[in-house]
């Protein structure tokens, strides 16, 4: 497998800054994360036990490595606020090299 089979663009969408801040801090500092954006103002709409709801989120776009993935995952669920926090994470198929590098070599991998 290759360095950029290896490298994950997760998503998660958080309530506040206040988490959103917490969680990408934590997930960078524990090398689980190369580096993640925070984006405030995201508006989300979904069904949510037999409601449609919407709220006002901030997204994360987390960068990592399938090889840190689970713990990552683990490390989220144990932060996020939410009983169901969204944790989807995408094969990247194209990258800058340099960039997938760093990626690799951020996350201790």
């Amino acid at each position: 497998m290759s360095k950029l089979d290896e490298l994950r663009l997760v998503l998660c969408n958080c309530p506040d800054a206040i988490s959103a801040g917490q969680i990408a801090e934590r997930l960078v500092e524990l090398r689980l994360a190369a580096c993640v954006n925070v984006l405030p103002g995201v508006k989300s709409v979904y069904r949510w036990e037999g409601k449609i709801e919407s709220a006002e989120e901030y997204a994360l776009l987390i960068k990592t490595t399938s090889a840190v993935y689970a713990q990552l995952e683990r490390t989220i669920i144990g932060l996020h606020p939410y009983e169901l926090p969204e944790i989807i994470a995408m094969s990247v198929t194209h990258g800058l090299p340099d960039y997938v590098e760093w990626v690799h070599e951020n996350t201790g991998h």
